[in-house]
């Protein structure tokens, strides 16, 4: 299957839960650059949109409000803390596994996102830019 056809599939998975909280799909694009073919499509509603892009698996997947963005490691890491829980990246020779996970951290853990007021992912967002990154944030505790 090519990134589009899986990304689509991945949508199926995604659809049930994103759309009955009022967010649109836009149309799957797709392109191909030096790392090869790859699709993106978003999820909208109002000024909130779910960012996705599928090349050889999901990879970047980034919660937008307004000028605010998040990846969603890190959006995880602030719900979550350190060690987590979120199943979304994961491991799998399924393509649509990662998808699959996704699902399960938007149910379990991205209230806030999906339907929280505009300040309480903005506290996140905040929160979140004051983590350590990199190889810090394993040695921190």
């Amino acid at each position: 299957m090519n990134p589009k056809d899986i990304l689509q599939a991945g949508c199926d998975i995604l659809d049930p839960l994103l759309l009955p909280y009022g967010f649109d799909r836009l149309p799957i694009q797709e392109g191909k650059s030096s790392g090869g073919h790859f699709a993106f499509t978003e999820y909208r509603r109002g000024h909130r949109r779910l960012e996705l892009h599928y090349r050889y698996s999901l990879g970047m997947v980034t919660y937008h409000i307004g000028g605010l963005s998040l990846e969603h490691r890190d959006y995880m890491r602030v719900v979550l803390g350190q060690r987590g829980g979120n199943q979304y990246p994961g491991f799998s020779n399924d393509p649509l596994d990662g998808f699959r996970h996704l699902r399960h951290d938007l149910e379990h853990y991205g209230q806030a996102f999906l339907e929280g007021l505009d300040e309480e992912f903005r506290r996140v967002v905040k929160t979140a830019a004051r983590l350590p990154t990199g190889f810090k944030a394993l040695s921190a505790e």
